[in-house]
């Protein structure tokens, strides 16, 4: 009897549990679907979930983007944004992390609480600041703006990757100096491969963050030929005109993909990332 009970609990925890995830990914599958339909049905067809006709052209019409820049540019302008971005994030907070772990130093608790502090900040509270600071340096419609304070860190992977460090028993730093390490090739040689789940989780997450960010790009980006992705499906929605929503959403598609990849191919990594083990004896 317990074996049957076992067994229809089970069943039952699947069919809750993919009930579930239907209704978390329906607008996933509504938009594809969607990308699909006549421009002027989408709207109106909101219940219908396969379209009537399928307008395989929203594509090739999406694709050819506007006054003469296609989507292949803000595919590029955002690969280069955020690959260099996400580069920049992870070796900038490595570094930190590292510094803040195992390095003593002066002040240390007091920058490690302004670190700490950042994470509280709003990013609306810095929209002015930072505008003026990159206007008054002339880099604005260009991807610097996008990419050089992400040179700097950021908190959150900062703490992520020091809780990883904090697993990492301090007897290898010893060993190493006693080998004659410096800091610097004990970060490089040492600890670097020990935290590659760490450091795979933040560029998982960097990644995500800046290829989906549209507040940034929208501020100092002002030519079409820079705009990312996440700018230019804007530009398909007008409401003083006609927004062409199938071309929309199959560019919507075709911007999921490369997150879709990624997190297909990295999951596990951010598993491993955020489960903070350390060594694993």
């Amino acid at each position: 009897m317990t074996q049957y009970k076992r067994a229809a609990n089970t069943v039952v925890f699947h069919v809750v549990v993919c009930a579930i995830g239907f209704v978390m990914i329906y607008p996933l599958i509504w938009m594809f679907f969607s990308s699909f339909k006549e421009s002027s049905l989408v709207l109106s067809t909101v219940d219908e979930l396969f379209p009537r006709e399928w307008r395989f052209d929203n594509y090739a019409k999406g694709w050819s983007g506007f006054g003469g820049t296609t989507f292949t540019t803000f595919f590029k302008n955002s690969l280069i944004v955020t690959i260099i971005s996400v580069v920049g994030n992870v070796i900038a907070s490595a570094m930190a992390a590292y510094g803040f772990s195992r390095i003593r130093f002066k002040g240390r608790g007091f920058f490690f609480i302004c670190m700490m502090i950042t994470m509280m900040v709003p990013s609306q509270v810095l929209v002015v600041p930072q505008y003026i600071i990159f206007n008054g340096l002339g880099w604005v419609n260009t991807f610097l703006p996008l990419t050089v304070p992400e040179w700097g860190g950021r908190a959150f992977f900062i703490f992520l990757i020091m809780q990883f460090i904090a697993g990492i028993p301090k007897e290898l730093d010893e060993a190493a100096e006693i080998d004659g390490c410096g800091k610097i090739r004990l970060f490089t040689q040492i600890m670097l491969p020990l935290i590659k789940p760490a450091l795979a989780t933040s560029a998982i997450f960097s990644f995500y963050w800046k290829w989906d960010d549209f507040m940034g790009s929208l501020l100092y980006l002002n030519t079409p030929e820079n705009y990312t992705v996440s700018i230019a499906l804007k530009l398909f929605s007008d409401p003083t005109s006609v927004s062409d929503y199938g071309a929309m959403f199959a560019m919507c598609v075709l911007s999921l993909l490369p997150v879709i990849i990624l997190f297909l191919f990295t999951q596990r990594y951010i598993v491993e990332g955020i489960s903070m083990s350390g060594l694993k004896s």
